[in-house]
């Protein structure tokens, strides 16, 4: 699965996340209160798509040079 949780602080409603050991580029995308983190593919698009002000689906469209 590409999309991992991140856990938010129920009491302040903070996400803390320790960069350090991410070495490629990501995205944290937030909705309906619940947080998830997915790396971006090395060549390719990644589409949020969303409905009636919820995120319903992340897509990857991949590709590599030839």
């Amino acid at each position: 699965m590409r999309l991992k949780n991140v856990e938010i602080n129920p009491l302040s409603g903070k996400i803390e996340l320790d960069i350090s050991n991410q070495d490629k580029p990501f995205v944290i995308v937030v909705s309906d209160g619940r947080a998830r983190l997915t790396v971006l593919p090395e060549h390719g698009e990644t589409r949020v798509v969303t409905h009636q002000g919820k995120v319903k689906r992340v897509k990857f469209d991949e590709g590599e040079d030839f």
